[in-house]
């Protein structure tokens, strides 16, 4: 038991973040847009979780990452249903502790530097979305054995 505190809204499901956001809109705090990646290189996967009205440019992110431009592209559903355990429209890092070890999660940071009280994310199901404290957040993600990598987005 990792004594983590959450609050849990449920919702019609929503499956991009412009539906999502008049149903949570009350909820103060960071509010999560999740991708999950490939890099068509190495096979590798990757779960990029940003403030919600971040605009994120893959080959801008491909270079931060140090994969070379171009070589991020989206993973297709099959492959988040095998790493993750959860279809489209549901990606979350609260997903990681399905992962074996196959997935590296990023991390905007503006999440821990941004001064919110609370973040939100799905919990598995895109009929709800659960909101913890930054720090209880960071508890859970590297107790799935990931260490997050954090990007300046701004």
């Amino acid at each position: 038991d990792l004594g983590i505190a959450a609050v849990t809204a449920e919702h019609p499901q929503v499956f991009t973040v412009e539906e999502m956001m008049p149903h949570v809109q009350h909820m103060k705090g960071g509010h999560s847009k999740n991708l999950f990646l490939k890099d068509k290189k190495k096979k590798g996967f990757w779960l990029v979780t940003v403030l919600h009205n971040r605009q994120i440019n893959l080959n801008d992110l491909a270079k931060k990452l140090g994969v070379g431009s171009g070589n991020l592209r989206f993973a297709d559903e099959n492959a988040m249903l095998e790493k993750l355990k959860v279809g489209q429209g549901c990606a979350t890092p609260l997903a990681l502790f399905c992962d074996q070890g196959d997935v590296r999660f990023v991390l905007d940071a503006g999440f821990l530097e941004g001064g919110h009280e609370m973040v939100y994310f799905h919990p598995m199901t895109n009929s709800a979305t659960m909101g913890l404290s930054p720090d209880d957040f960071l508890k859970f993600v590297r107790s799935t054995g990931h260490d997050p990598i954090i990007v300046h987005f701004d």
